[in-house]
């Protein structure tokens, strides 16, 4: 059964780095994956939304509509979207399926997320540069039952992919 493995977290936690490590190491294994990443959608599907909240919202029904599509071909999919409200990540799990959906909190704290801050957004953010930053000027729902939660702070990529494998392989066939 090909799943979406959802990675919400603060920019800077390390959705994209463990994405993009996980689809290494599923191309080894020989599974079928797609990562799709936020940065990635605004640059194209979504490139006509904002940061308002109903922007964040039609952006986030977007990725769950892809993702629904490439599971519903056998396609393990990877979502690494910020996605900062859990009405909207219910949403999306409503729109995969149930089953389909496994939310995976990258819970690292904001000081350490901005403390990296790997695309200079929170020193823009914290200057008034960026209107509406996740964490700065617009909040971050935590998930209240993630399926896992991982802290990339304390863990380093290797030993999260390992996670997300146990948690992938657990509900395969």
């Amino acid at each position: 059964m090909a799943l979406t493995l959802w990675f919400t977290g603060f920019s800077g936690a390390g959705k994209s780095t463990l994405a993009q490590a996980l689809a290494v190491r599923l191309a080894q294994m020989g599974v079928a994956h797609k990562v799709i990443d936020g940065d990635e959608l605004r640059q194209g599907l979504c490139a006509d939304l904002g940061f308002t909240r109903a922007d964040r919202q039609e952006n986030i029904r977007r990725a769950a509509e892809v993702c629904r599509l490439l599971n519903s071909a056998g396609v393990l999919t990877i979502a690494a979207l910020i996605s900062p409200y859990r009405q909207d990540r219910a949403m999306a799990q409503q729109v995969i399926g149930h089953d389909h959906f496994k939310e995976v909190w990258l819970a690292t704290p904001l000081q350490v997320c901005e403390e990296r801050d790997p695309k200079g957004l929170y020193r823009k953010a914290r200057m008034g540069e960026i209107a509406l930053f996740t964490g700065v000027s617009d909040p971050y729902e935590a998930p209240t039952a993630p399926d896992l939660s991982l802290d990339t702070q304390a863990m380093d990529v290797q030993a999260c992919v390992t996670m997300v494998l146990a948690l992938f392989q657990k509900d395969a066939p």
